[in-house]
């Protein structure tokens, strides 16, 4: 069971604006704050998203093929996330709306400040078998 990831940052005073304002519109909010490293918990109050400054010193770069994927309650808020992204610097990688892997898949994909691919979209897991 995954119970959480972790978001490499070189700037955590950026990225934590850029975060904050973010996962807000999916109902995420920083429970947890230390100078290399933030927490972000859903309503449940389980932190499951972690932004960090890397511990070995080296600089984060974003993975190839490595995307952080957020679950939207609805089509409306995947529209706020992807907005909300490019209010905060970061740049777009597929606008909302419908795509080709499944006839109920909404989603969005952006990228953040220190070029980390997020995807948000409607969930499917509860509607397939």
């Amino acid at each position: 069971m995954l119970s959480g990831v972790c978001i490499g940052t070189n700037n955590l005073a950026t990225a934590s604006k850029f975060y904050d304002s973010v996962l807000a519109t999916i109902g995420m909010r920083c429970v947890f704050s230390e100078s290399h490293e933030r927490g972000y918990a859903s309503a449940d109050g389980r932190i499951t998203v972690f932004l960090v400054v890397p511990y070995d010193g080296k600089r984060a770069t974003a993975g190839n093929g490595t995307q952080f994927m957020f679950h939207a309650p609805d089509r409306k808020a995947v529209h706020a996330f992807h907005s909300a992204a490019l209010d905060a610097g970061g740049s777009d990688e597929g606008k909302p709306g419908p795509r080709n892997y499944h006839p109920d898949y909404y989603g969005a994909y952006v990228r953040d400040i220190d070029s980390n691919k997020l995807n948000v979209a409607v969930s499917l897991v509860d509607k397939l078998d």
